[in-house]
């Protein structure tokens, strides 16, 4: 029997209500390997910043969270196919990645540097500083993309690498000229013994190159949950607003990475 259009309609409206998912239990991903945000500790527990935010994101939403690791390429395909339900593992907000899978606000944004050897001449990133380098970034981020099109255009070569530990030991060993990464992860590698090879040679412009980078780092849904996204702003909210943000900050950095 078909039904008249306008009881058609209610029908729908009541039986969508009906199914809509109630989001208790959310299966987010990280990477596991881009220390401080996201790292597997030495009992290969995964921990870090977008971890430990993750799980207070989750006690406001009321929902219970499995976290769980997934290789950075993986990242988008993954999600779009059920395999979880959000990903926190550092991925900007860009248009292109806008394309495929919806954001949350941002939860943080720091700016993309270039590390160096210590003794190289290299001290700012001028893409024209690097004609006949070889500079070195994970693949498929936003630092692949710009290394890319900006330092490849002005002369470098670019060498990819799976995971931002990989380019970083590349550096440090001497088969890399550079590496561009956000500056926060690079400050950190710094401070250990394997980073201890290398410095800073600066910071590139954010906001002059906001195609590239885009708008932040948010918590990435497909484009069909807006509910959960929804939920994912709400929390994110209330962790600035309670304190809970600054507390997990302090844990992890000794400056403001919002």
């Amino acid at each position: 029997m078909r039904l008249p259009i306008a009881v058609a309609a209610v029908f729908l409206a009541l039986t969508g209500a009906a199914s809509a998912k109630e989001w208790k239990e959310i299966r987010i991903a990280t990477e596991g390997a881009y220390p401080p945000f996201n790292f597997f500790d030495s009992n290969n527990t995964l921990q870090g910043f977008e971890v430990d935010l993750a799980k207070a994101l989750c006690e406001k939403m009321k929902a219970k969270c499995t976290i769980v690791a997934q290789d950075w390429d993986g990242m988008i395909p993954a999600l779009l196919a059920g395999k979880y339900d959000a990903i926190m593992a550092s991925m900007s907000i860009t248009e292109e990645r806008k394309q495929k899978v919806d954001f949350s606000d941002k939860y943080y944004q720091t700016p993309p540097s270039v590390a160096v050897p210590k003794d190289s001449p290299i001290d700012n990133v001028d893409p024209a500083t690097f004609k006949g380098k070889t500079i070195g970034a994970q693949s498929s981020t936003i630092h692949a993309n710009y290394a890319e099109e900006v330092f490849a255009d002005a002369g470098a070569s670019v060498k990819l690498y799976p995971t931002q530990d990989e380019a970083n030991a590349d550096l440090a060993s001497g088969r890399l000229d550079a590496i561009i990464a956000d500056k926060t992860v690079l400050s950190e590698w710094l401070k250990t013994d394997n980073g201890a090879c290398c410095k800073l040679a600066g910071d590139v412009d954010r906001e002059a190159n906001v195609r590239f980078f885009g708008n932040g780092v948010g918590a990435a849904v497909r484009k069909e949950d807006t509910d959960l996204k929804e939920m994912f702003n709400k929390a994110i909210a209330e962790v600035l607003a309670d304190g809970t943000y600054q507390k997990i900050r302090e844990k992890y950095f000794d400056f403001d990475i919002y």
